[in-house]
């Protein structure tokens, strides 16, 4: 049968090495699916498939082996996953009857935050369910992951956008005993942002990331959890022609002007951006603009808290395949 490959696509759907056959990509926004979706997705793999189900790197679900004329069935039994993300998330989709109207922008991914994690500053999935509410359904190729803390489980720095939760520690000098727990792990652990002078516990805020190490380091609870932030990552990449771990744009960021800041990101990649490509990743498009022209585009109307810290530069350091 003919098939316009682009629409294929489009709808969440990818160009498999059998003829004849597909798989359908199902987004896990924030890695995190109600329960009750898995008799959806297996009855899919099931009737339409081969009875497997591939758990892709991205958070994501895939299903693989579905023939092309089934296409529009298939778009109807997945409907009510993709209703979820309207009602739960606030994605709005104008058929859900007809699949995913848009596949380019990738699953938002995260680790599992603190739900789950001790280590973790924030609730991940909740904000990745919010950036997912304002990027959605979009064709761009973009590729955003959100992590609780700098341990950066997720893999952020190998994201166009990437986020690493940090918050402030609060120390309640009256419980504290100086037995040097919290000094000892950011000295062996982290940066060596804290120190011991005069029998108190000093906090250099240059060297602070963030991590929350000596909250959970102190046997008296001394530390405490403080005001949320984020550092936000930018261009990273895989792929064939450069590799590369993404670097900080800015720091100590408040949870609006992140949302804000990503919005902005994919108002620069529609202005900027190759047309006469299939695809072009975003780091890529900062490269041929250069630093200065992402950052003010991106930074447009946005009103950053008085903590956030832009990088005035950006130093990457590709990873090409071919020696030199």
């Amino acid at each position: 049968m003919d098939v316009n490959t682009k629409s294929l696509i489009k709808n969440a759907y990818r160009i498999t090495s059998k003829r004849g056959l597909t798989a359908l990509r199902i987004r896990v926004p924030g890695g995190h699916l109600p329960a009750k979706h898995l008799q959806t997705i297996q009855g899919i793999a099931d009737r339409f498939g081969n009875g497997t189900v591939h758990i892709t790197t991205r958070q994501g679900f895939e299903i693989p082996d579905i023939r092309m004329e089934d296409i529009e069935q298939v778009n109807r039994e997945v409907a009510p996953i993709i209703r979820d993300l309207e009602s739960a998330i606030g994605v709005h989709v104008d058929d859900p009857e007809k699949g995913y109207p848009a596949a380019g922008t990738r699953n938002v991914t995260a680790c599992i935050g603190n739900r789950v994690c001790q280590f973790a500053n924030t609730d991940t999935t909740a904000l990745a369910q919010k950036i997912e509410s304002r990027i959605y359904p979009h064709d761009y190729h973009v590729k955003i992951s959100v992590s609780g803390c700098p341990n950066d489980c997720i893999k952020s720095r190998m994201q166009d956008l990437g986020i690493l939760s940090m918050v402030r520690p609060v120390q309640d000098k009256n419980r504290c005993v100086g037995c040097l727990a919290c000094v000892n792990t950011c000295q062996t652990k982290v940066t060596g942002a804290l120190s011991f002078d005069n029998y108190q516990v000093r906090r250099d805020q240059r060297r602070c990331i963030g991590c929350g190490e000596c909250i959970l380091s102190c046997p008296t609870l001394s530390w405490s959890r403080g005001e949320k932030f984020y550092r936000l990552l930018v261009m990273g990449r895989t792929g064939k022609k450069s590799p590369r771990m993404a670097q900080t744009f800015i720091t100590w960021l408040k949870e609006q002007p992140l949302l804000d800041i990503i919005a902005n990101t994919y108002r620069y990649v529609d202005k900027y951006i190759d047309k006469d490509l299939a695809k072009e990743h975003v780091g890529y498009i900062l490269d041929r603009t250069g630093y200065k022209v992402f950052r003010e585009e991106v930074l447009d109307g946005v009103e950053l808290n008085p903590e956030a810290e832009v990088s005035d530069r950006l130093q990457f350091q590709d990873s090409p395949y071919v020696l030199s």
